[in-house]
C-alpha cells in the first residue's frame, strides 16, 4: 500500500518540525553516545594498565632473570591473584616465546597474533586490543617488562619479558547499554515536548496563510473591496502587501471595465433606438416602391434599383431590432412573459408565418401532440425561426423537427423532465473548426461573406432566450450527415415572483 503525504500545510509543517527535532535529537544522541562510549573504554583501558604496571613493577624484581618456564608460570600466578577486581587472565613470554600462564587455572589467556607482532615492534610500549568472543566484548593487553637503566643511562632497558591480560567488558557494555536506553527513554518525551513548540509555529506561520486564502475567496466570489491587515516586516507581511496592492488593481480595471461596457451598452442601445424610426418610415417608402417595381410601371434599372435598396433596407432593420434585443440582454432587462402551450401548435406557427411550409415536405415537424411547455412563445419563436432558417441557409431541406422527453437533471429544482427538440438539416453539417463558435455574435463561418442575408446575431439571441429559460442549447453534426442543434428545456418553469414589466431599449 502506497503512503500518500499528508495533504494539509498544518500537518506537513508539524510533521517537519517534529523530523526537523528528532533528527537533531538523534545527531546529538549519537554525538554524545560516540563521545561516552569511547570515554568509557579509553578510562576502563588506561586503569587496567595502569593496575597491570603497578603490579608487575612491585612483583618483576623478584622474577630470576632469566626465568625458567616454571617461573614464569609463579609469576603469571600470582598476577592473577593481585588483580580479583578486574578478574584478569595472566600470560608471560620470555624472549619471543610462546605465553606461559598461571599453573591450575581453568581459563586461558588468549593473545591475538596481531597483538604479539606489535609487542615485537613497539619494545616498550603497551599494546592494547580490543576483541569479542562468543558475543562479549574483551580487552587484551601486551606490556613489556622494564628494568635498570640502558646502556647509556638515559632510561629503563627491555628485560624481553612481555605480560599479556585479557578480562572481560562486559561492565562497560552495560553501562554502554544504559546509555543507549536513556537515549531512546529520553526521544519519545523530547518529541512530545516538540510537539508544542510545533504546533505554535504552524498555527504562527498559518494565520497569514488563512488570512490570504479567504482574501482570495472573497476575490474570487466578486469582493473586489477586499483588503487584508498587515503586521509585521517579514516575508508572508511582504505578501499580504503585494495582495491588497492587487485587489486594488483588480477594483480599479474591474470599475474601468464595467464603465467602459455600460458605456459601449448605451451606446449600441441609443444608435439602434435612433434608427428604428428613420428605418421604419424608409421600410414604408420602400414597400410603395417595391409595389411600383413589381407592377412594372417603374423602368427596369430604376425597379432593380428599388428592389436592392428595399431588400438592404430590410436587412438594415432586422439587424437594429436585433440590436436592441441584444442591449436588452446584456442589461439583465429582458423578461419571460410564461404561458402553457402546446409545443406542436408553436412549432407549426413558426413555419406558417414565415412561409416555410410551402414547398410540402421542405420543414418536416415531428412533434407529438400532447407535449405541453410553460415558455415564452416570442421567445421560442425566434428561437425555432432562426434554427429552422439557419438550416434552410445553410443547410438542405427538409430541416426535420423532433421533439421527446426525457428524466429531468439533477441540477434543476424543478421535479418533472426535461424537453428535448432537435432541429436537423441535411446540408454538409459544420466544420469541426466552426462549432465552438457557432453561438458567439457576429461570427459568420465564411469570411468572405460579409453581405450575408443573416447579422450574426440570430444564434447568440436565441442562445439567449433559451438561457432565459434555464434550458441549452448545443450544435452538432448529426450522424446522418448535416447540422443538428439540439434545445433542452424544463417541462415545469416556475414563474417569476417579481411582476413582469413592459421591455424597453
Amino acid at each position: 500500500m502506497r503512503l500518500r503525504p499528508p495533504r494539509g500545510l498544518r500537518v506537513r509543517l508539524v510533521v517537519a518540525f517534529l523530523l526537523v527535532s528528532a533528527l537533531s535529537a538523534l545527531i546529538t544522541a549519537a554525538l554524545t553516545f560516540r563521545q561516552a562510549r569511547s570515554a568509557i573504554l579509553d578510562r576502563t583501558q588506561d586503569n587496567a594498565v595502569h593496575e597491570l604496571r603497578a603490579q608487575v613493577d612491585s612483583l618483576a624484581p623478584d622474577l630470576p632473570f632469566p626465568p625458567t618456564t616454571q617461573d614464569l608460570r609463579n609469576f603469571t600466578l600470582q598476577l592473577d591473584r593481585a588483580g580479583t577486581s578486574r578478574d584478569w587472565r595472566t600470560a608471560a613470554s620470555y624472549q619471543g616465546g610462546p605465553p606461559v600462564g598461571a599453573p591450575g587455572e581453568t581459563g586461558k589467556t588468549e593473545v591475538p597474533a596481531a597483538l604479539r607482532a606489535a609487542v615485537g615492534k613497539e619494545k616498550d610500549a603497551v599494546v592494547r586490543q580490543r576483541v569479542e568472543r562468543d558475543g562479549t566484548p574483551w580487552l587484551v593487553i601486551g606490556m613489556p617488562v622494564l628494568y635498570g637503566t640502558d646502556g647509556a643511562g638515559d632510561g629503563r632497558a627491555v628485560s624481553g619479558l612481555v605480560v599479556y591480560a585479557d578480562f572481560s567488558l562486559d561492565g562497560d557494555k552495560a553501562d554502554i547499554a544504559a546509555l543507549v536506553t536513556a537515549a531512546q527513554a529520553g526521544a519519545v518525551p523530547a518529541l512530545v515536548i516538540a510537539l508544542g513548540p510545533a504546533l505554535f509555529a504552524a498555527r504562527r506561520v498559518l494565520r497569514p496563510v488563512r488570512g490570504l486564502r479567504n482574501g482570495a475567496e472573497k476575490l474570487a466570489s466578486g469582493d473586489l473591496g477586499t483588503r487584508l491587515p498587515v503586521t509585521g516586516h517579514d516575508e508572508l507581511s511582504d505578501l499580504t502587501r503585494t495582495f491588497n496592492a492587487m485587489a486594488t488593481h483588480l477594483e480599479q480595471d474591474d470599475a474601468e471595465l464595467r464603465r467602459m461596457e455600460a458605456t459601449a451598452r448605451r451606446f449600441a442601445a441609443d444608435v439602434a433606438h435612433e434608427l428604428r424610426t428613420p428605418l421604419a418610415a424608409m421600410t414604408a417608402v420602400t414597400e410603395v416602391l417595391d409595389e411600383d417595381a413589381h407592377s412594372g410601371t417603374l423602368p427596369a434599372d430604376t425597379a432593380d434599383a428599388v428592389l436592392l435598396i428595399s431588400d438592404e433596407t430590410r436587412k438594415l432593420a432586422r439587424m437594429v431590432e436585433d440590436l436592441m434585443e441584444v442591449s436588452r440582454f446584456d442589461a439583465g432587462a429582458a423578461t419571460l412573459h410564461l404561458d402553457e402551450v402546446a409545443l406542436r401548435t408553436l412549432v407549426e406557427k413558426t413555419v406558417q408565418l414565415r412561409g416555410w411550409q410551402t414547398p410540402p415536405g421542405r420543414v418536416v415537424v415531428e412533434v407529438p401532440d400532447d407535449v405541453r411547455v410553460s415558455v415564452d412563445p416570442r421567445r421560442i419563436d425566434v428561437v425555432l425561426a432562426n434554427l429552422i432558417g439557419n438550416g434552410l441557409r445553410h443547410g438542405a431541406p427538409p430541416v426535420v423537427v423532433r421533439a421527446r422527453r426525457e428524466p429531468g437533471s439533477e441540477a434543476r429544482d424543478a421535479a418533472g423532465s426535461d424537453l428535448v427538440v432537435t432541429v436537423t438539416d441535411h446540408g454538409a453539417g459544420i466544420p469541426d473548426d466552426v462549432l465552438p463558435h457557432v453561438f458567439d455574435r457576429f461570427y459568420k463561418a465564411d469570411a468572405a461573406r460579409t453581405r450575408s442575408e443573416g447579422s450574426g446575431l440570430g444564434l447568440a439571441i436565441a442562445a439567449e432566450n433559451v438561457r432565459l429559460h434555464h434550458g441549452t442549447l448545443t450544435a452538432a453534426n448529426s450522424p446522418e450527415g448535416g447540422a443538428e442543434f439540439t434545445l433542452t428545456l424544463p417541462l415545469a418553469l416556475p414563474r417569476p415572483d417579481v411582476p413582469e414589466v413592459e421591455e424597453g431599449p
